[in-house]
């Protein structure tokens, strides 16, 4: 699994969460467009013992494409803002916990600190994650939201994934497939105007992604859709 941060501007934060990966037996981190150098001083010295993950993280200008991107908000819209409708990391781990042949294909989007994910980087990823807080102090700091995210997904790593490690999960490529035919298919339909168009789009990519599906499944729904195009 990948942890992704976008425009982490403090080093500081930049070594606690490397080390906070560390602690919980994560190693690879991704960094778009950073506004602090990663081996600073100060970083290094937050990291402690994880200088190895701080050394080997990939700077990149962009958010990178993988099968499932996961991104993390505190900033959370009605049932109508379907693009920050969340789950918890409880919700995440259970969705994952049995699919051991996904886990280096999924990322983890944190934004920058104060301001969070823009909504052209939420549209970017397949849905969204939240930490329940207190109302009156919903925003974490950025370490210590990967520190809850991470350790939750940690118990999955132990869970026993025997019974599906036979199963093949579909690939990137599936969903893809599966999101072209629903796009045909949405074309065809009477659908009032182009933004409930827009919204049916969204809902299903977000739908097929929390679904995780098999490839038996994938190329099941693929099946349906072909016959409704």
């Amino acid at each position: 699994m990948k942890i992704i941060l976008v425009k982490t501007a403090k080093s500081g934060n930049l070594g606690a969460v490397a080390r906070v990966m560390s602690n919980f037996g994560f190693k690879d981190l991704i960094l778009v467009s950073p506004k602090c150098k990663k081996q600073s001083q100060e970083a290094r010295n937050r990291a402690k013992h994880a200088q190895d993950i701080l050394k080997k993280a990939k700077v990149v200008k962009s958010i990178p494409k993988m099968h499932t991107l996961v991104a993390t908000t505190s900033q959370l819209g009605t049932d109508y803002n379907i693009p920050r409708c969340p789950v918890s990391p409880e919700q995440l781990k259970g969705m994952i916990a049995l699919k051991p042949a996904l886990w280096d294909k999924i990322g983890l989007v944190f934004g920058p600190e104060g301001e969070g994910l823009s909504n052209k980087e939420l549209a970017k990823c397949d849905f969204v994650c939240t930490i329940p807080s207190d109302k009156k102090q919903p925003v974490l700091n950025l370490s210590h939201s990967v520190a809850v995210v991470l350790y939750e997904l940690s118990k999955a790593k132990i869970t026993d994934v025997k019974v599906s490690s036979h199963i093949i999960p579909a690939s990137e490529l599936d969903k893809k497939q599966i999101l072209k035919l629903l796009n045909k298919a949405l074309n065809k339909m009477n659908i009032s105007t182009a933004s409930k168009r827009r919204t049916q789009r969204v809902v299903w990519k977000r739908i097929i992604s929390k679904s995780f599906l098999t490839k038996r499944e994938a190329f099941a729904l693929m099946g349906f859709l072909r016959k409704c195009v």
